[in-house]
């Protein structure tokens, strides 16, 4: 299936009928070298991220792929667009899910929009990870970001004006910085008024993307402990906005999803990488 949250597109793989148990199924069904393949824009189908959906102890298991072929523990986004398919298969209305992030929670919220608590943010050092103990709230890089984990590592500079940063030559400095041992995700956010903010995004692994539901968090989260908003704030990304709410069971990211097509992988395509 190809779907998209606000322009940050993903390709899933339901291999749920495979034969392969649990959360092995991605490992056993999707290589580095598939993953970069079906992720090519022009030679393949394009995604920002793939999921696999393996059968789990909850409603299901998904697995993230970055196009560059790497793992990631979690994408909010892609998690929101299959528990609305998810939703949409079963008839519920509240879903259990389990990733390497950990167990998320999934709610229908009406109107075509889907939440999900991305759980509590990682703020020590070693949880994110840095490469050493510092102060995650301020970090000894140029232009003061905060670093934050939500699953996958973030940095995120706040900014004047997001538009002024050339983000294709700003975010790989800083995804390969050597405070940073497993890369990181960038974001540049602007503070547009009480409890909103521009943000503009650069995905470890990925490049330029239109939104990012892990990103958001992050960068709601850094805001909140900067005292630069509350704890619920609106985020608006270069392909829509997003609602993030961090209350004491985690991170709530609410907005809406769309399931564009469903499909199959020709044999010639898969020949083609043997």
């Amino acid at each position: 299936m190809k779907m998209h949250g606000l322009g940050n597109d993903f390709v899933v793989l339901d291999a749920r009928a495979s034969g392969v148990p649990d959360a092995r199924a991605s490992s056993a069904l999707v290589t580095p070298a598939l993953a970069q393949a079906i992720g090519h824009r022009h030679f393949g189908v394009g995604f920002d991220q793939l999921a696999v959906i393996s059968d789990g102890a909850g409603d299901a298991h998904l697995t993230f792929y970055n196009s560059d072929g790497s793992l990631s523990a979690a994408c909010g986004n892609a998690t929101r667009c299959i528990a609305r398919f998810l939703m949409q298969e079963t008839g519920k209305t509240q879903l259990h899910l389990t990733t390497d992030r950990g167990d998320l929670a999934a709610q229908d919220m009406g109107d075509g929009l889907t939440a999900v608590n991305m759980g509590q943010p990682q703020l020590d050092w070693d949880e994110i990870p840095l490469a050493h103990e510092m102060d995650t709230l301020i970090l000894p890089i140029e232009g003061a970001p905060t670093a934050t984990g939500m699953g996958n590592p973030h940095c995120t500079f706040f900014v004047d004006d997001v538009t002024a940063i050339d983000l294709p030559r700003f975010g790989p400095s800083i995804e390969n910085h050597p405070l940073y041992p497993e890369r990181t995700n960038v974001q540049v956010a602007q503070l547009i008024g009480p409890d909103h903010i521009r943000m503009r995004v650069w995905e470890r692994g990925v490049g330029v993307t239109l939104a990012s539901g892990s990103s958001s968090c992050a960068t709601a989260v850094a805001a909140a402990r900067r005292g630069l908003t509350g704890r619920v704030v609106r985020i608006d990304l270069d392909g829509g906005t997003l609602h993030i709410d961090w209350r004491d069971d985690g991170v709530w990211m609410t907005g809406p999803t769309a399931h564009v097509f469903s499909g199959t992988l020709s044999r010639e395509f898969l020949d083609s990488l043997t």
